[in-house]
């Protein structure tokens, strides 16, 4: 057998946000920073950039440059509490159709090397690389590796670590290993001293719930993880998990790289910066609405896909979330289509507290080219949120 029998990698963009917005403002370079929060103009010198301890508001960091991290922030974290850490970080506003950009062309990059790709989201993918490196070899991962980082550095201006190991489990997890610019090969020979050591909640699959159980049952890293009786797993997670941890610390994963898979939905959501009222509000809900629809309809034009339900999502200023659908006779994909229907999944909705978040989703979906011109709907005019 050779060291690898299937060469397997997951390339990760390195801190993906934050990078693009460096390649925006390059004398942002060295300096802390975190994304977050809507998009708006920055100024071109960063002592007039927005800094976190000027912040107000319940956003949270989408990403943050490494600078930022060694200060101990880091994503989904609140910009409120980043602040107490790093108060002199600098604020970068998202924008997200700048990262859904860079995003294809670093896997259009990819793709001209090899067409086994699984997109796994905005800034990760996995690959199959047995046909190119056909001996196994750790050098022709290696060099294979290389090869892909330069690529999507010409192609971007972006860097980008990649993990190649037997299985994607063990690909995602070393892709971690070494960054930013890292590359890292694992072997199953190589898991007792590579990956044994790390935490058990470093595996794709061990949630935070899982994670503190593991905990509270004296199991920390993956190597104590792998060293328990797996009947006492069952016993403790259920049948099925209970193996699936057992296999997983021992590095086992015989999942494919699956190169086409259709999507069930699209989605659109957003969540406010203070509650808007649905009668006190109703403008500004209404055009947010609009624009949801508008950026959804616009996804699923680029995919190429129309759809028959309509889904609404809305969270409350108590964090209780309602979700109401509409299953149309014909599929649909304009923008106002959209939004009218979601406006009569909205009729259905008590509105008599102020709203958080709010969502838009088109499922049930097909193919745009698929559908006879006449079964598509005209577009019909929009309503004032309602």
């Amino acid at each position: 057998m050779p060291p690898l029998p299937r060469s397997i990698a997951h390339l990760d963009m390195d801190a993906f946000y934050a990078s693009v917005e460096l390649l925006r403002y390059p004398q942002l370079r060295g300096l802390p920073a975190v994304v977050g929060g809507r998009r708006a103009t920055a100024a071109e010198d960063p002592a007039h950039f927005p800094r976190l301890r000027d912040y107000v508001g319940r956003g949270v960091i989408t990403t943050a440059t490494y600078e930022a991290r060694a200060l101990g922030v880091h994503s989904g974290m609140g910009l409120m509490k980043a602040a107490q850490l790093a108060p002199d970080a600098l604020l970068l506003p998202a924008d997200f159709d700048t990262y859904r950009h860079y995003s294809r062309l670093f896997k259009a990059a990819v793709r001209d090397i090899t067409p086994d790709l699984e997109d796994r989201g905005i800034d990760e993918i996995y690959l199959d690389l047995s046909a190119l490196n056909p001996d196994g070899s750790r050098e022709g991962a290696r060099a294979i590796a290389l090869r892909l980082q330069q690529t999507v550095r010409d192609a971007t201006g972006l860097s980008c670590s990649l993990g190649v190991a037997p299985n994607k489990l063990l690909a995602k997890l070393c892709s971690d290993l070494e960054k930013p610019a890292g590359i890292t090969v694992v072997a199953a020979d190589d898991i007792p001293a590579r990956i044994w050591p790390l935490p058990a909640k470093r595996i794709n699959g061990i949630g935070p719930k899982a994670a503190e159980r593991l905990d509270a049952l004296g199991i920390h890293s993956i190597g104590e993880l792998a060293a328990a009786d797996p009947l006492w797993l069952q016993e403790q997670f259920g049948a099925r998990y209970g193996q699936w941890l057992h296999q997983a610390a021992h590095g086992q994963d015989e999942r494919p790289v699956v190169t086409h898979s259709e999507p069930k939905s699209l989605s659109r959501e957003t969540t406010f910066e203070r509650d808007l009222h649905p009668r006190q509000d109703r403008n500004e809900l209404s055009q947010r609405f609009t624009r949801l629809c508008e950026q959804l309809a616009a996804d699923l034009a680029r995919k190429g896909y129309v759809g028959k339900t309509v889904g609404l999502k809305l969270r409350f200023d108590n964090f209780h979330t309602v979700t109401r659908d509409l299953t149309l006779p014909t599929p649909i994909g304009e923008a106002a289509a959209i939004r009218r229907a979601a406006g009569e999944c909205l009729k259905r909705v008590l509105l008599e507290r102020r709203i958080r978040l709010l969502g838009v989703r088109v499922g049930n979906l097909a193919r745009r080219d698929a559908i006879p011109e006449h079964e598509t709907p005209l577009p019909v005019q929009a309503e004032l949120f309602v």
